[in-house]
């Protein structure tokens, strides 16, 4: 028998109140050699035969366990398609509008990567820019929990409708969006920049060319904070506030 060794945890509090729990468990099973036992059949002295009792054979116990461990990494896949482009604790983030337009926020798990959670805000990008030109914003994203009796299966990320709070203040209603070609051009456009904000000149096509065919948008590094199935965090990394976030953005199903 080996000893049982224990595993300290470290508690990880933070201002942002969210925690983890870590569970890692291992077994080790000890295999045992065959054993054989011959026996002389007495009956017939011409015709002699040794029979040997085989054990079970490990093939199917090795099918068994194959089998088992088969069926948990499926369910940890279908698990983790909650991240169907695998969102890990850093995120690229792009807020993006017409100066006429609403905001659109987008977070990829790379710069080149299809969005895993693109919304369209109620809240014109000109408000947005003049809330975050006089310091922090906080935004807040809340959708309802399902009932007991209507239980789906969706991630937080995909929920379709969110209530919308900027700074404390209601904003309307927040929509999930596909990626259509709109949207991928401006993400494609500045998909060289890691951190910065600015604008993009509009389509001579579009209608609205010109100032207001402009698109403005603010792209930067965000931290991700998974608090539970019902609530993530992100947290804008900038590196010239000594590590507080001029823009947060948090994620609830209440």
């Amino acid at each position: 028998m080996k000893p049982n060794m224990a595993r300290t945890s470290q508690d990880f509090s933070s201002k942002r109140h969210f925690h983890w729990t870590k569970k890692v468990g291992t077994e080790e099973d000890d295999d045992q050699p065959p054993t054989f036992k011959p026996e002389e059949d007495k009956k017939d002295n011409a015709n002699t035969k040794t029979q040997v009792s085989m054990p079970t054979p490990k093939k199917k116990l090795t099918a068994v366990a194959v089998a088992r461990l088969r069926t948990v990494l499926t369910a940890f896949g279908k698990h983790r398609s909650g991240l169907p482009l695998g969102l890990g604790p850093r995120v690229i983030g792009t807020l993006f509008g017409s100066r006429r337009g609403h905001v659109h926020f987008a977070f990829q798990k790379d710069p080149n990567s299809t969005p895993a959670f693109l919304v369209e805000l109620a809240t014109p990008i000109s408000g947005l820019v003049r809330e975050m030109a006089s310091g922090l914003v906080r935004i807040a994203l809340e959708c309802d929990k399902e009932k007991e009796e209507e239980k789906k299966s969706l991630r937080l990320l995909e929920e379709p409708v969110w209530r919308t709070y900027c700074n404390g203040k209601k904003c309307g209603f927040a929509t999930r969006r596909e990626c259509g070609a709109k949207e991928w051009k401006v993400l494609k456009a500045v998909e060289p920049i890691s951190m910065g904000a600015g604008v993009l000149p509009g389509s001579e096509d579009e209608a609205g060319a010109g100032a207001d065919g402009e698109v403005m948008y603010m792209r930067a590094k965000f931290e991700r904070i998974v608090g539970s199935r019902d609530s993530e965090a992100f947290y804008m990394m900038n590196p010239d506030s000594n590590g507080t976030p001029e823009l947060s953005v948090y994620l609830l199903r209440i």
